[in-house]
């Protein structure tokens, strides 16, 4: 099926905003992506129409709520192709979602002498937990490294795992250098020694097709903010067959099914990991905006990016003094292009693209072992998605000849 990408940018109202006087053009959905009207509007009419708390009530209200948030539950399984509605348990994003397998899985199976792999280009959000998991559970936390492309050695994972390795995780697309890993590959060998595999796919599910069967991973977790849907919901999928091993996360209503004084008896999978009220909005936003990526085509907007990264990576090896980081095969990198010029802060790049109008994230991109594996502290970044177009890379690479020719680099 052809999609016309020109004409998706109506959708998009906050494409329509004036920086600087000129029109914005916004490279950084990386960090969050930008929200069609149709999500909008759905976020809305719920409000106007149906708010009410779920899963508490027997009026029609509360019904109707309830049966619009399991529908988004629904539609992100088959998103992602989960084999069952309840392997899917609703967090406010990525984050949660692997502080949720660190507290209810590692934290109470995983103890002294047991071990997890993580790679040195995680986000600091698949880092962190480990660690505290680390320090608190008397286990360790071990690393894969990098070759020089942006790749992993994986290789390593031969030397690394063994009869203590409980959990392997992994991002799926990284946030800087843009590689996507062969999530695949290192399935296979979590499974062949037991381990259960977690899969980081906030940078991936926005972008390229991904199915949770087909991977064979234990948990997957991402956010709805970077895939057109709302701020604050996100998903964690928990294969049914490893659910028994968890824990509750978090404590309160709804995630019990009876309670005395002294004792209580938990719900069933997904609400166990559910307590307190869910942010019912959101789900509809994310269900929205599931139907509006569905309409286009994964495979689609995976095409669209992998034009569009060629386009601006080819552009911009006549940029004078500029070093990218990444792979150069665009079969396995996505629409992410970090980069630094010679004897250029990243702040100072960003600042004058963005007088141009231009939006670019700059600094750490909470990613701190990674860069200084990669020989910097910060970096500048653009980042694609449906909405970009060529032109605008032709605006963002007349915007780096001008960072160029104010800082003199000859």
């Amino acid at each position: 099926m052809s999609v016309n990408f020109e004409s998706l940018r109506e959708d998009f109202p906050i494409l329509k905003r004036k920086m600087h006087g000129k029109n914005l053009i916004f490279l950084d959905s990386t960090s969050t992506s930008q929200k069609p009207m149709q999500v909008i509007q759905a976020i809305e009419e719920y409000y106007r129409s149906t708010n009410s708390n779920v899963q508490r009530a027997i009026y029609d209200l509360s019904v109707e709520a309830t049966e619009m948030h399991e529908e988004a539950r629904s539609k992100v399984a088959k998103f992602i192709n989960a084999k069952h509605t309840e392997e899917i348990i609703f967090t406010r994003n990525t984050t949660e979602a692997i502080n949720l397998v660190m507290h209810a899985y590692a934290m109470n199976k995983l103890g002294k002498n047991r071990e997890i792999i993580t790679t040195i280009m995680e986000h600091h959000s698949n880092i962190l937990p480990w660690q505290f998991w680390e320090r608190n559970a008397g286990g360790k936390l071990n690393f894969i490294d990098i070759k020089d492309d942006g790749t992993l050695k994986m290789e390593q994972y031969d030397k690394l795992v063994n009869e203590r390795t409980g959990l392997i995780t992994v991002l799926h697309q990284s946030n800087v250098v843009g590689t996507i890993n062969d999530v695949e590959n290192i399935a296979k060998i979590a499974h062949e020694n037991n381990s259960l595999f977690l899969v980081d796919a906030a940078q991936s599910i926005p972008h390229i097709p991904v199915n949770v069967q087909k991977i064979n991973c234990d948990f997957l977790a991402f956010s709805g903010h970077k895939m057109l849907a709302p701020m604050g919901i996100g998903c964690l999928y928990v294969k049914k067959e490893v659910q028994e091993m968890l824990e509750p996360f978090m404590y309160g209503g709804e995630m019990n099914k009876q309670v005395s004084m002294h004792e209580a008896k938990w719900n069933e999978a997904p609400w166990k990991w559910e307590a307190g009220t869910p942010d019912v909005a959101s789900a509809v936003g994310l269900g929205a905006a599931i139907d509006y990526l569905n309409k286009i085509g994964m495979e689609n907007v995976q095409k669209h990016e992998k034009e569009l990264t060629k386009y601006a990576l080819d552009e911009m090896e006549n940029v004078k003094r500029i070093k990218i980081f990444g792979p150069h095969d665009l079969e396995i990198r996505g629409g992410v292009i970090s980069f630094v010029f010679d004897g250029v802060h990243p702040h100072d790049v960003a600042d004058i693209l963005n007088r141009e109008g231009i939006a670019v994230r700059s600094g750490r991109m909470c990613a701190e072992p990674l860069l200084k594996r990669l020989g910097v502290s910060d970096v500048t970044r653009a980042s694609f998605y449906i909405y970009n177009t060529k032109e605008e890379i032709d605006a963002f690479v007349n915007g780096l000849k001008k960072v160029a020719e104010v800082f003199r680099l000859g």
